[in-house]
């Protein structure tokens, strides 16, 4: 048997990752395309080339600011505000562990597969917009560019040996926005670390708990055996009825602590089922990242 590091095995994971990336690009640009949302640039009133919007004198503005052909046209003075568009880093984090290889059906996608493609559709999107967009960690720094949308796809295709995934909290850069997709069903040590730092560090972002729908519904009966994707984990009953409501209670309860632990970092949360669209979870990252602008 080869070894985890044998040659021949890490050419096999190679051409594994290598035959999956291109699949989840495009997968990614078509979700991205199918959602009209415009430039994502950071939109304020300040210095820059582009017009923006009139806006009513405002005491304490000088004189050279009124636009005096617009306010000619009405009873009320207008100043000109011109467009100021900040690059934003944005960093991500995708549970890649062996959890996220779960489907509880045959026409259902994995975890992981829909954790990657609306994270990479959203990559797509702020690149798009002008924004930086890179892995959180040290591997691969925020980027702008096409080539960067190649580097973060051939990333996430890769799949992680452990049972559950521990998000980074190295290089958090200061006043970014993080977005992490998990199914957040492992320890929560490190979570909760990589939060505090990035909120230590200004960093805010959002939360995307991924579920699949027996997850969610616990629908098992009679006899059944619970293991772990990664095998490290497993549990047999013969009544698996009467575990629902504890398990019910308990993944309420994870969904509840996730939720506090946002709310004090200044992020914000969604659970999202596999049996959704794509473009649902992708709308919603979105709109969290806009209203997480500052």
């Amino acid at each position: 048997m080869n070894s985890p590091t044998a040659p021949t095995t890490l050419r096999q994971s190679a051409e594994a990752a290598a035959a999956t990336f291109p699949d989840l690009l495009a997968r990614a640009e078509q979700l991205a395309g199918s959602v009209l949302l415009g430039d994502h640039g950071r939109r304020r009133a300040g210095l820059g080339d582009d017009f923006w919007q009139y806006r009513p004198v405002q005491p304490g503005d000088p004189a050279r600011w009124i636009d005096w052909r617009r306010s000619a046209r009405s009873d009320d003075r207008f100043v000109r505000q011109k467009e100021w568009q900040i690059a934003q880093s944005v960093v991500l984090w995708v549970d890649q562990s062996a959890a996220m290889r779960f489907a509880s059906a045959p026409k259902l996608p994995e975890k992981g597969d829909r954790a990657r493609l609306v994270a990479l559709a959203t990559a797509i999107l702020l690149i798009r917009g002008g924004e930086r967009v890179g892995m959180a960690g040290t591997a691969l720094p925020p980027r702008r560019g096409g080539n960067q949308v190649l580097r973060l796809a051939e990333a996430l295709a890769r799949d992680g040996a452990e049972d559950y995934g521990i998000p980074e909290h190295r290089a958090m850069i200061p006043h970014a926005r993080a977005l992490f997709v998990s199914d957040f069903l492992g320890d929560l040590d490190g979570l909760r670390m990589a939060m505090s730092k990035a909120a230590d560090r200004g960093v805010r972002g959002v939360l995307l708990m991924v579920l699949d729908p027996a997850e969610e519904a616990f629908p098992f009966r009679g006899r059944t055996i619970f293991e772990s994707i990664g095998g490290t984990l497993r549990h047999e009953t013969l009544k698996a009825t009467e575990l629902r409501a504890r398990y019910l209670e308990r993944l309420a309860a994870r969904k509840a602590e996730l939720e506090a632990l946002a709310h004090v970092t200044g992020w914000q949360m969604q659970v999202h089922h596999t049996d959704k669209s794509a473009q649902s979870a992708l709308l919603w990252i979105w709109q969290a990242l806009d209203r997480g602008t500052v």
